[in-house]
């Protein structure tokens, strides 16, 4: 009887384990997995709004800035896809040269 009983956990925790992606070892790896393309996929549209908010010397000062200071490239960034997410940006970003 008690054969049987543990034979029936065993098999009902591999059935719990499996419906939830497997919690105990390969749960975990498939979560960094799931974490890593939630993480790819959101720089890929952060890059493709930026791609279309910024003309291309923008772009690439935003990049050179990100190099010297990426907290301050970071926050504008964040600006930038919180103005074309809002519909504040009418047109294409660019670099005004003062002379």
């Amino acid at each position: 009887m008690d054969e049987e009983l543990e034979s029936l956990r065993a098999k009902r925790l591999a059935e719990i384990q499996q419906q939830y992606g497997g919690i105990a070892g390969g749960g975990e790896q498939q979560g960094r997995q799931n974490e890593q393309h939630k993480a790819a996929q959101e720089a890929e549209m952060k890059n493709s709004i930026l791609s279309q908010v910024l003309d291309q010397q923008a772009r690439a000062r935003l990049n050179t800035i990100a190099l010297a200071k990426p907290e301050k490239a970071k926050m504008v960034e964040n600006m930038l896809l919180q103005m074309a997410t809002t519909g504040q940006l009418k047109h294409k970003v660019s670099i005004i040269k003062y002379c």
